[in-house]
Formats: structure tokens, sequence, C-alpha cells
């Protein structure tokens, strides 16, 4: 009986000590885990910090506060102090690392208990000589943040475009296309160049082929007469009479500014990312413009030259407004693929008063982003 009871308690012992051990091991590989992650969580930590001081910096430097060598240097000084931090969190860890490995050696391995490690890690950063204190997860909610706000930027609802166009300008008689024929301008010697900006918006708030243009513009109309021909303002009446010498420029000139309005059909393809947000694919396909102008005439000019009977040089200027209507308004379009298009405009009121007479230009229109 006494053998049998000594061979239980041997038994009870053994068993005992099987489970101590086993528990032992268990809790030790759980806070070898806790530190593991507690350096993995350090390391992300520190580097999204990074990321949230390299946005910010890019941003300043897109807005011109700050310079490429600021930024250059700002973005070394962060790297530095990031990788400092990291080191430093880091050998804390491995500190607590050697110290658990020594407890377990020396038996000293109990329950898990609730280390500093376990919270939340507390990150810091300085300004100037102020101290800032925020969590990883506020650092990862900064970072979405910054993320959407860039992809926002990115897909902006209007865009600005800087207009260049020229080309051969004329008039039309009584709105008829085949009266250019009896055209008195030279058809490939009247120019007219257009400048100015414009804005682009898109009508839905969510991706679209349509939108909405509109801008300012200045425009520079020159009609040259042929047959030695030039304008004469006869009271209320515009004339067009032969000149006693022979003209080497009859140039009539007119400069005015324009409020151009298009509905445009651009047919680039839109992007989606993941989170939901449409990227505009603008000036990239066919695109498509339709609609009209108003402006005002900011001055007329005349310019003739020939050559007297001695053989003379001479070069006149002469400044009226030759019977021209001041307001102006008409039609325009234009059609073309990414940033190049072909470019029609054409004047609803006459070119002058009391006439039938209307300007129309065609040429190539640049829109530039």
């Amino acid at each position: 009986m006494k053998t049998k009871m000594k061979k239980i308690i041997v038994c009870s012992l053994l068993f005992a000590s099987i489970v101590i051990v086993s528990q032992e091991k268990r809790v030790f590989e759980k806070e070898v885990l806790k530190i593991s992650k507690s350096i993995e969580q350090i390391t992300k930590s520190q580097k999204d910090s990074l990321k949230v001081k390299i946005i910010a910096i890019d941003k300043q430097l897109q807005k011109g506060e700050i310079t490429k060598t600021i930024a250059a240097a700002l973005k070394r000084e962060n790297a530095v102090y990031y990788a400092t931090q990291i080191e430093v969190k880091v050998g804390i860890q491995e500190g607590l690392l050697q110290a658990l490995v020594q407890d377990k050696t020396n038996g000293k391995i109990g329950s898990a208990k609730k280390n500093a490690f376990e919270e939340e890690d507390v990150n810091t950063f300085k300004v100037g000589n102020k101290v800032f204190r925020f969590t990883v997860n506020e650092i990862e909610n900064a970072i979405e943040e910054s993320s959407k706000e860039e992809e926002k930027n990115k897909n902006r609802v209007t865009t600005t475009q800087f207009i260049f166009a020229m080309g051969v300008n004329n008039v039309l008689q009584d709105h008829r296309l085949n009266s250019l024929n009896d055209s008195e301008y030279k058809f490939w010697k009247s120019h007219f160049y257009e400048l100015g900006l414009s804005w682009k918006t898109r009508l839905p708030k969510d991706g679209s082929q349509i939108y909405f243009k509109y801008g300012l513009s200045f425009l520079w109309n020159n009609l040259r007469l042929d047959n030695n021909k030039f304008h004469v303002k006869n009271e209320e009446v515009i004339e067009l009479r032969s000149f006693s010498e022979n003209l080497s420029e009859s140039r009539l000139r007119h400069v005015q500014m324009n409020f151009p309005v298009h509905l445009e059909w651009d047919f680039s393809k839109n992007k989606r990312a993941k989170d939901s947000f449409v990227f505009d694919g603008v000036n990239n396909a066919v695109r498509l413009g339709i609609g009209g102008f108003v402006g005002f005439k900011l001055g007329t000019r005349q310019y003739l030259e020939y050559r007297d009977i001695a053989e003379v040089a001479i070069e006149e200027v002469q400044h009226n407004n030759f019977n021209m209507n001041t307001v102006n308004y008409g039609l325009s379009t234009y059609l073309g693929y990414k940033s190049a298009s072909l470019y029609v405009k054409y004047d609803l009121n006459p070119l002058f008063k009391d006439t039938e007479i209307r300007n129309i230009s065609m040429g190539i229109r640049l829109d530039l982003n």
C-alpha cells in the first residue's frame, strides 16, 4: 500500500513539473512574441512618421514656400531623426528581450504580466522647441487622410489651360460661305492671333467627359485689302477706295477682348482608383468644343505702306474706329486631338455698322494644361 502511494506521489510530482515547465515555455514564447511585435510596430510607426513629414515638405515645395535645397535638407534631417528614434526604441525592446532570456535562465519566468511595451506606442517629434506626441493609430489616420487629399488634388473639378490660336482671317457677306470667293481681302495674308486663359470645369462631380469651359482672351484680327484699296470712313459709312500710289501694305487691325464659353466633350478615358476616386484623363484623346463668345473692341488701326513720287518709303498709321461695332459676339467651335485642334470662329454681328459683312476666322488652337 505504501509502495503504491509513493508511486502516485512521484507521478504527480513529475506531472506537475511537466505542466510547470510547459507553462513557463508558453509564457516565455508569449513574451518574446510581444517584444517582436513591439519592435515591428516601432519600426513601422517611425517610418510612417517620416512619410508624413516628407509629404508635408513636398506640399510646401509645391506651394513655393520653400526651395528645393531647403526641402532636400529637411528630408535628410527627418530621415536621420527617425532612424535614431528606431535605433533607440528598438534598443530598449532588445534590452527587454535580453532580460527575458536571463529570467528564463534563472527560472524567474512566471505568469504573463502587462509590461510597458504592451501598451500603444507613443511617438514624438520636434518642430523648433515644440514637442508633438501621437500614437500609431493617429499616424495611420494622418497618412490615410494625406493620401486622400493628394488624390482629391489630382482629381480637381476645375483645371486651367493656356490658350493660343492662330490662322487666317476674312469676311462673309450675308452669312454666305461662297462670298469668300468675292472677298476684297487677301485670304492667306489676313491673319488672326488669340492669346488667353481658360478654366475647364467638369459638370457632374463624378468622372465625366462633359466640361464647361470659359475664359478670357485677347484677339488680334488683321484684314489685308487687295487691288491697291484702303478703308475710308465717310461720315457713318465705311468705303473701300483705290489709293493714288502703289500700296505695298494695306492692313486694318482691330484688337478685342473676348469672353469665350464652350461646352466641351473630352473623350479621354477616366481612371478609377481602388478607393473609388476618379481621375480625369483630360487632353489625351479627341476633344470637341461648341460655344460662343462676347467681346469688346479695344482699338482699331489702319496701316498703309507705299512709295511716293520721289520713291521715298512712307508708312502711315491711321487711328480710328472705322465705324466698327464696339461690342462683338458670335459662335466658335473646335475639334482636335490632345492639346491641338482645328478652330473656327464666326461673328454674328456685322464688322462695320450698317453693313452685312461679318468676320470669320479659321486656324489652329492649342489648349495647354
